[in-house]
């Protein structure tokens, strides 16, 4: 297909012009075939959910790979169940899969869209588990060597919302292995203060897997952060920024009420507090665009319906200045950001 399909069709933004050639993989064999004609391209684009690009209005000039792959193994053993998914498997219908099969491990990243394919890169987290506490390997086709061969989680660098997929080593992630347990027991401790008051149990407390799921959808989706066609604080990338990490003596400079937590050296700042206490409250928009604030989440940046991706850029360059002028702290967008959208001016 050439030119005819709108990037903003295929993400959760909604905004984004047109790909020059656009490829759809069903299958493993199609995405190893098309991802081989996309790297003939001068320009190349995988696509799985989409929630979390932000594509400029003139579209991408180059070839867009869409991802649309389905399949779960599992290999249950004594110790746990080992599963490996087909990268365009919807992240959340299989997360549902896991906790109905009583397999634990991932229902505290319920809700979160996109897919299979996609976690790896980006190392998805919430409500203190990431991808990197049960990922074992990716099945990756890899752009320098034309090769396709598993590597383990170890090689990839994983770390906050990073990892070497992101950022250096190109290619296409074709199938991913979890290494899960079972829900033989209580279920996985609670790691997140949030979600232990909202179970109303202590931290470290374990809790059964279908439990935690239903509660992290309720949770998600009191903050605009379950997908809804019908809600526009839903069309967005989730969270915009990314926590930033700073270290500890630039920290004590900062407010003593705002929100801290280890990272190692460093201490990790709470984005959604610096842009709330910078004076960017939910719901603003910059006067006559149709990108704002979600109503429910500081860190969510939406469509309100018929923005463009130039108007959502806008937003997030006034966030950045406001709280770097407020606290000199910068924060760095999440997203993948496809045209030179986030420059200055």
């Amino acid at each position: 297909m050439t030119g005819t399909t709108r990037l903003a069709d295929l993400t959760t933004f909604r905004v984004g012009g047109p790909a020059t050639t656009l490829l759809t993989a069903e299958t493993t064999d199609e995405l190893v075939a098309h991802t081989h004609t996309a790297w003939q391209d001068d320009e190349w684009l995988v696509v799985g959910g989409g929630s979390n690009l932000l594509v400029a209005d003139d579209g991408f000039a180059g070839t867009v790979v869409v991802v649309r792959t389905r399949g779960v193994t599992a290999e249950p053993d004594a110790d746990g169940v080992t599963v490996r998914v087909a990268a365009g498997e919807p992240w959340d219908r299989f997360v549902a899969t896991t906790v109905e099969n009583g397999w634990t491990g991932l229902e505290a990243l319920s809700g979160i869209p996109g897919t299979v394919g996609a976690a790896p890169v980006q190392n998805i987290g919430a409500y203190g588990v990431e991808l990197s506490d049960v990922l074992s390997a990716v099945d990756l086709l890899d752009a320098s060597t034309g090769e396709r061969a598993w590597v383990p989680a170890a090689e990839l660098a994983l770390g906050y919302r990073t990892s070497t997929l992101k950022h250096g080593r190109r290619g296409v992630v074709l199938t991913v292995e979890f290494r899960l347990g079972t829900a033989a027991g209580a279920g996985v401790p609670v790691r997140y203060a949030q979600l232990a008051g909202s179970l109303g149990v202590e931290l470290g407390t374990p809790v059964d897997p279908v439990t935690i799921r239903e509660t992290v959808l309720r949770l998600r989706s009191s903050k605009g952060m379950v997908l809804d066609d019908a809600d526009p604080d839903t069309w967005s990338a989730g969270s915009f920024f990314t926590n930033p990490i700073v270290s500890a003596a630039f920290a004590e400079t900062l407010p003593a009420d705002a929100p801290r937590w280890p990272a190692g050296d460093d201490v990790k700042l709470s984005a959604a507090w610096l842009i709330e206490h910078a004076g960017v409250h939910r719901g603003y928009a910059v006067p006559g665009s149709h990108a704002a604030i979600s109503s429910k989440h500081t860190l969510a940046l939406t469509n309100r319906g018929g923005a463009t991706a130039a108007e959502v850029a806008e937003l997030a360059r006034y966030v950045q200045v406001t709280v770097l002028n407020r606290f000199g702290v910068s924060l760095v967008p999440e997203p993948v950001v496809v045209g030179d959208l986030l420059a200055a001016g």
